[in-house]
């Protein structure tokens, strides 16, 4: 009796009413964002098309239909609930089509019928809005309805997505959505999915697939620039645990602690003493107008990772303003050489929330793009909590930190689940991102294979080239405490074959020079520390180069180089550089936070490990008296990593989705 009354005519024709009053009612009291931002042109540039959306959100269909008179017709099933459904669309001039797919179900749904109707429509001219996925599910997977609607008919798929940060989520297959008024509401139209003629099974399945793709990147994208997070893609929620909010009550009590701490790290050389605010979240430039990207980058590596993102986005996107924060002084004075004209510099405050709240206060970035591994847990709540897309790029993460991850998920769920997307180094890298709560992990590649070389023609280039002329000349690069010594005693041993031998030793930390000098004397070895304006002369053992920048040209004047970090249980540092400098490499056996390039390469023959001392020594020799062994590992080194490029192109079309359009946005303030 119940059912029968709700599907009367009066009955239907008050639901719809209702509903499309509550559809007008979230557009007008909602901040609208689209991308593009002229959507009609989007559309008209495809019509007639077939105009795909998910089940679970087509609530804000009907207001898509274009302002331009359009003939467009909705695909509505015939069950009786779907009844109100097509009387809504018709309230905003939209056609309908009777029919929809059947799914798992034997019973006609009026499939076939609802096929043909749509191809006269789409041949007389008319667009045909339909969704993709089919009763009882799974949801977000595309049906073959639609690919071969695609197919049959010649015209393209267009998918579209419309979310809202605020909105309930009904306990359905398709998890329906239910958007919510006094919201931010985003529209994204796709690119065209144009789909091959046939109705093959391959064909069909191929056309499946570039549909489902394109609906999850416009549906992904619409999440984002709504500020809110997927429900089908939302991990479980799990409350911060003890240990997380521990964590951030004592660094709330740490708070008479921080000019302490600093001033200690500034007696060490760690922090520049003039910009030290910056630290407490005190900026010390003005946020440019305008739609403003957050780069973060711990390091130098890091920030050498993130740097070509930068400029090409910077070419290419002027629109777009940068601001690019580090934590050490190394990476400062590298951004101050290498960033480009208008992106900001700043030090990232220190890991407390007030000092965080006071930063984000000043800067309103648009998108953060954290680097690697900078998994801070105020610094991330407190960005999610401003509702700011979080990114992380050229992730990734050791084993021994991914198995702490999981054992506190108290701690790490609530992290990680807050970031939008994750671009893994590889795809192991990606599952683990993924087992941690991120709901969007792709593979894109590692960054650093695409980085360009550092800079070799610098000041003093020639003085140094001419120093070393006559000598026989190796480099240990980036080495970390306890590989000096070791490479000190390569030295002396290398030096009964080679007694014009000259070794270069640049640290990773150049702060260490002049320790390095004091323990390296205790050993009657000969030093000149290049911080103190030396060069090498005729007697010099060993050349300290404790400067910041220079590391390029050490690789060039240098046929072999030990990539340090490897000796000793840090993980190994980035042998990519050298490669491209056209050094071999040689690598200790701990190289895990490197796997993919040194795997590769030590594989390929591209690259050659030692254990200790001695086995460095005796390899470092043999190259460099056999000059054809070294030509060719250094051609296959090369090979390797030429292979591993294009993560750089890739990592930009996935920032590309959440930038604003290519044409000038304004911040809104």
């Amino acid at each position: 009796m119940l059912k029968r009354l709700l599907a009367s005519k009066p009955a239907v024709a008050l639901g719809s009413a209702l509903a499309a009053a509550y559809i007008r009612l979230v557009y007008a009291t909602s901040t609208i964002k689209r991308d593009p931002t002229d959507t009609d042109a989007k559309l008209f540039a495809a019509h007639p098309q077939i105009l795909a959306m998910w089940h679970g959100q087509f609530l804000l269909l009907p207001k898509l239909k274009p302002t331009r008179p359009a003939d467009v017709r909705a695909m509505v099933s015939r069950h009786g609930d779907a009844e109100i459904v097509g009387s809504v669309l018709t309230r905003f001039g939209m056609s309908l089509i009777r029919g929809a797919g059947a799914g798992k179900r034997r019973r006609d749904r009026g499939g076939a019928t609802a096929v043909r109707e749509s191809l006269r429509a789409l041949a007389g001219g008319a667009t045909v809005a339909m969704t993709a996925d089919v009763p009882p599910g799974p949801a977000r997977k595309a049906g073959e309805g639609i690919a071969t609607l695609a197919a049959l008919s010649g015209r393209p798929v267009v998918p579209f997505a419309i979310a809202t940060r605020r909105f309930i989520t009904l306990p359905t297959w398709s998890a329906f959505t239910v958007n919510l008024p006094f919201s931010t509401l985003s529209i994204v139209i796709g690119n065209p999915v144009k789909v091959a003629p046939g109705n093959d099974a391959d064909t069909i399945e191929t056309a499946r697939l570039a549909v489902e793709r394109g609906l999850a990147e416009v549906t992904a994208r619409a999440y984002a620039l709504a500020g809110a997070v997927d429900p089908l893609n939302k991990t479980e929620t799990i409350k911060p645990g003890l240990s997380l909010g521990a964590y951030r009550v004592l660094t709330r009590l740490a708070v008479p602690l921080a000019p302490l701490i600093l001033a200690w790290r500034t007696r060490r050389g760690k922090e520049e003493p003039d910009r030290r605010p910056e630290r407490y979240g005190l900026a010390s430039a003005p946020r440019p107008a305008g739609f403003l990207a957050w780069f973060h980058a711990a390091s130098v590596g890091e920030a050498n990772a993130a740097l070509p993102v930068i400029e090409t986005i910077a070419a290419e996107r002027p629109e777009v303003r940068m601001l690019l924060t580090t934590a050490t002084v190394t990476s400062a004075r590298l951004a101050r050489t290498r960033l480009p004209k208008g992106v900001v510099h700043q030090y990232v405050p220190l890991d407390n929330q007030a000092y965080v709240q006071r930063f984000l206060r000043h800067w309103r970035p648009d998108l953060a793009v954290l680097v690697e591994s900078e998994i801070w847990p105020n610094l991330v709540l407190e960005t999610k909590a401003e509702g700011i897309p979080l990114l992380l790029i050229n992730g990734r993460m050791s084993a021994s930190s991914y198995k702490r991850w999981r054992r506190r998920p108290g701690l790490s769920r609530p992290l990680f689940s807050s970031f939008d997307l994750v671009l893994a180094q590889n795809d192991a890298l990606a599952e683990r991102f993924a087992q941690l709560g991120v709901a969007h992990t792709l593979d894109v590649g590692n960054l650093k294979a695409d980085a360009p070389p550092p800079p070799t023609d610098l000041p003093g280039r020639r003085k140094l080239a001419a120093a070393l002329s006559g000598r026989t000349v190796w480099l240990a690069a980036s080495t970390h405490p306890g590989e000096d010594g070791l490479v000190a005693v390569a030295h002396l041993k290398m030096k009964l074959s080679r007694p014009d031998l000259l070794t270069i030793i640049v640290p990773r930390h150049p702060e260490r020079g002049p320790l390095i000098v004091e323990q390296l004397k205790t050993a009657n070895i000969s030093v000149a520390l290049r911080s103190e304006g030396k060069l090498p002369g005729p007697d010099t053992d060993i050349y300290v180069a404790d400067t910041i920048g220079e590391l390029g040209l050490f690789y060039t004047l240098s046929p072999v180089a030990f990539v340090g970090g490897s000796l000793v249980p840090h993980g190994g540092q980035n042998p990519v550089e050298a490669i491209k400098l056209g050094a071999a490499v040689l690598t200790g056996p701990n190289w895990q936070n490197f796997r993919d390039s040194y795997s590769e390469l030590l594989k390929a023959g591209g690259g050659q490990e030692v254990s200790d001392a001695a086995s460095l020594a005796e390899a470092a020799l043999a190259l460099l008296d056999d000059e054809a062994a070294r030509v060719a590992m250094t051609g296959r080194a090369s090979s390797v990593i030429a292979a591993m490029s294009g993560a750089l192109p890739r990592t930009l079309a996935e920032l590309e989705r959440f930038l604003p359009p290519r044409t000038t946005l304004q911040h809104a303030s």
